[in-house]
């Protein structure tokens, strides 16, 4: 399996963020606003205007209240097939370009390698990866913002803080069928055996990081779909970034696109993978540095 691991491994999936001097933002350049949100969204339409009013009602209340709180919002459109990209560019002639932008790709990316568009292409100190569905109360980016405050000193300007459902779980258990729920346990056990184990719920997809840890991990992130978040909060442990996990509110929202049994398979395999090729180092990782 070791050997397969390797022979099979293939090399960044996407082109490394080059440090390129232009008029497109990019992740190498210095911070121009206190906070960028990274919204990937595929087939969205119906449930993305849901999120963007919640999101953007309390960042703009939040700019009234103190005027150099400076934002923007990405979405990063994941090869959609819906209106998701239609829906986007309302708030953009809503609330300006400079605001909220849309960036679209051509080929659906899966979610990993959506956040990672968007992430390269920020301009905020701290960067938040926000799920379209709006199933975690925006205002709770203030407990996040909180948990990466209570980490300072951060090492090298690096932090991360997760919000987390891992109080919910005995709820959730109680909803969930007998099978779901064995393959929820049966994938917390790889998460915990072969990645990361000091924290309980890698999933959540409300993750804020400052700017120098969103480039050290995402740089290094090989995964696109759906375990994207375990290797790289497992990156994150490799560079000895400190990690938060802050509870948050969480309600399930209607049209995910995680297939319970086949997306958890296809996980599985990605978890096994991203220890076999970290440690066979068909994987390494590598510290960015603009020149």
């Amino acid at each position: 399996i070791c050997a397969i691991a390797h022979v099979t491994a293939k090399t960044m999936p996407h082109k490394d963020a080059e440090c390129r001097k232009g008029s497109a933002p990019n992740i190498h350049d210095p911070a121009t606003r206190e906070l960028s949100v990274v919204v990937p969204s595929y087939n969205e339409e119906n449930r993305l205007p849901l999120m963007m009013d919640e999101a953007l009602d309390y960042l703009e209340k939040r700019q009234k209240r103190d005027p150099s709180f400076t934002y923007e919002v990405i979405v990063v459109n994941d090869g959609s097939k819906d209106q998701t990209a239609k829906v986007a560019k309302e708030y953009c002639k809503k609330y300006g370009s400079d605001k909220v932008r849309v960036i679209s790709l051509e080929k659906n990316q899966g979610k990993g390698g959506a956040v990672r568009t968007g992430v390269f292409s920020s301009r905020g100190q701290k960067i938040l990866m926000a799920d379209a569905d709006g199933a975690t109360k925006f205002a709770d980016i203030e407990k996040v913002e909180e948990g990466l405050k209570n980490l300072r000193p951060w090492p090298k300007g690096m932090a991360i803080s997760c919000g987390s459902r891992a109080h919910l779980e005995k709820d959730s258990i109680a909803k969930r069928s007998y099978f779901r729920t064995l393959l929820m346990y049966g994938f917390h056990f790889l998460v915990w055996f072969l990645c990361v184990k000091e924290i309980r719920d890698t999933q959540c997809g409300f993750k804020l990081l400052t700017r120098e840890a969103a480039l050290q991990t995402f740089s290094n992130l090989h995964i696109e779909r759906w375990a994207f978040d375990v290797e790289l909060l497992y990156i994150a442990q490799r560079l000895k970034i400190p990690i938060a996990e802050v509870a948050v509110n969480w309600t399930e929202i209607e049209g995910s696109k995680l297939v319970p049994f086949w997306s958890w398979l296809q996980m599985g395999r990605d978890l096994l993978f991203i220890r076999l090729r970290y440690m066979t180092g068909a994987w390494k990782l590598e510290a960015k540095k603009c020149n």
